[in-house]
């Protein structure tokens, strides 16, 4: 039995001092990587706010009774299929004395029960039985008002988009579609609205706060100097054809290159990127071969939807990145490796071969568990300092011509600044 991690209970977010430098989202104090009460706020300005939060893969609640455990922020979840096939999320926490209901990561039942005191309930999260509740011997149990009707478990809003099931706790939150863009909408069902099958799963724990692998996922200029083997074997190049599409709203984005063009020679690259090594030989060169799975030539892409949320396609290895908040200074950043039901099986095992690029030990992607401590460490007890964030331009606007921009980061910014009420 898996048995999720603990959850402390959320407390009231203290007073939060915090005032925005002038130039905006070119700038963010890193004061909001270490302060626990800037923290506290997210959990309710964004974690329970207006916003629309991954929660699982549809392919992973498919059948009546089918049980997925996830997470909004702190705040543990619970998804169900009930058995006229509709889906559910609520809260994973009983309605009696507050304690976990479903404790494992994936489960097929006809009915949820807390190991506490046996309260059972709904796929639905509606009360359906109490132990006990008239006593023993004719003593004891609940009182004569008390009313299964009125306790439940809590329910959130959810909504189903290109195969995933997106949650909120907010009645103010759009419908996802307005939430998302045409332009992320349309660029997600490219990836995501085809019978999915999961490949493989694995999490893990990287030491710095969930807002600096936020920024890590929207900088595509770090790619080609952080990530050498990208840079090495041509899987994704600065000087590929691609370019940075953010939403209206700024928040989410997608940066996406095309292998087959790229612009500069192996001669300016070299100087760009010292750590390259431009004369290596794989082994084993099957890991990187590829066939052509869309007509656009894009064969790698990044796209994000705020807050947590990444699909990532390199080459032919399509993934699902979400990422969890575990306290001011660590994060769970979870992968889940995907297929399409119609897959052969050596288009399978090409997926499989070349999911090893990324994960928690992937040949490309260990570099930024690294690196992201690196900042948290560095900026941490210099509160009266901020990052410099002017790459491409001070501005949060799209660029289908380059790369070389930080406009994402810029972008995620603009929308954490709104929602969290810091002013300049």
């Amino acid at each position: 039995m898996h048995v999720q991690p603990s959850c402390e209970t959320a407390v009231v977010a203290p007073p939060v001092s915090l005032r925005w430098p002038k130039e905006g989202a070119a700038r963010v104090p890193y004061k909001v990587f270490s302060d626990a009460g800037i923290y506290a706020l997210e959990q309710q300005k964004i974690f329970r706010g207006p916003v629309w939060h991954y929660l699982c893969l549809e392919t992973e609640v498919n059948k009546p009774g089918d049980i997925r455990t996830t997470w909004i922020g702190e705040t543990p979840i619970i998804v169900t299929r009930d058995e006229e096939g509709r889906l559910h999320g609520m809260v994973n926490r009983c309605a009696h004395k507050g304690a976990l209901v479903c404790l494992k990561n994936k489960d097929n039942k006809k009915s949820l029960t807390c190991v506490y005191h046996a309260w059972n309930y709904n796929l639905d999260g509606r009360l359906r039985g109490v132990a006990f509740r008239n006593g023993v011997r004719g003593k004891g149990g609940m009182p004569e008002d008390f009313d299964l009707s009125q306790h439940r478990l809590q329910p959130i809003r959810t909504e189903v988009m290109a195969g995933i099931v997106f949650g909120t706790f907010s009645d103010e939150a759009p419908p996802l579609e307005e939430y998302l863009g045409d332009r992320t909408t349309a660029f997600l069902k490219r990836n995501m609205d085809h019978p999915l099958k999961v490949l493989g799963t694995h999490s893990q724990i990287i030491h710095n706060n969930w807002k600096l692998y936020a920024e890590n996922v929207r900088d595509s200029y770090h790619a080609t100097l952080l990530h050498t083997f990208y840079t090495t074997f041509k899987v994704n190049r600065l000087d590929m054809d691609g370019g940075i599409i953010l939403s209206d709203r700024k928040w989410h984005h997608i940066s996406y290159s095309k292998r087959a063009t790229l612009e500069a020679s192996a001669e300016y690259m070299q100087a760009q990127v010292h750590s390259a090594q431009y004369g290596s030989e794989l082994d084993g060169p099957e890991l990187l071969k590829a066939w052509d799975g869309f007509d656009d030539q894009i064969t790698h892409s990044i796209q994000t939807i705020f807050p947590t949320l990444v699909i990532q396609l390199t080459l032919n290895s399509l993934a699902v990145r979400f990422f969890v908040p575990r306290g001011v200074d660590k994060t769970e950043l979870y992968w889940v490796f995907l297929g399409y039901e119609g897959d052969t099986p050596e288009q399978e095992k090409m997926r499989v071969m070349q999911g090893n690029l990324t994960g928690a030990a992937g040949l490309v992607a260990l570099e930024d568990g690294c690196i992201n401590a690196f900042v948290q460490r560095g900026t941490h007890g210099s509160d009266d300092k901020a990052s410099f964030i002017e790459m491409g331009g001070k501005t949060a606007e799209s660029n289908e011509s380059s790369r070389a921009t930080e406009a994402a980061v810029r972008g995620f910014w603009h929308g954490y600044k709104e929602i969290m009420g810091f002013e300049q």
